[in-house]
């Protein structure tokens, strides 16, 4: 089973950038496709951003399209998310996961990386 460890979030102000890291362990890791997803105080599990095996094809939430930029490095076994002109609504703990389209594969969660974005 991969495991998933998220890591890079902090506190930023509104229209600063940051860059999430997670890490999977396991040998398959560059065999399936991987997103990013985020919660929200009070608020569900929402699709963010998703990237095909290879990294040839990537895909993203409305919300965040044009500001956020997914990508992948299956040489470290490792998905990124870059996130620029952040906005106090990008506030959230971030998560990956294995996906096939935007829904998760999966029965567990990492333990993520929260994202503050103070206005």
């Amino acid at each position: 089973q991969v495991q998933l460890v998220e890591s890079g979030g902090g506190l930023v102000q509104a229209g600063g950038s940051l860059r999430l890291s997670c890490a999977a362990s396991g040998r398959t890791f560059s065999s399936y496709a991987m997103g990013w997803f985020r919660q929200a105080p009070g608020k569900e599990r929402e699709f963010v951003a998703g990237i095909n095996w290879s990294g040839g094809r990537t895909y993203y939430a409305d919300s965040v399209k044009g500001r956020f930029t997914i990508s992948r490095d299956n040489a470290k076994n490792t998905v990124y998310l870059q996130m620029n002109s952040l906005k106090p609504e990008d506030t959230a703990v971030y998560y990956c996961s294995k996906v096939a389209g935007i829904s998760p594969l999966g029965a567990s969660w990492g333990q993520g990386t929260q994202v503050t974005v103070s206005s």
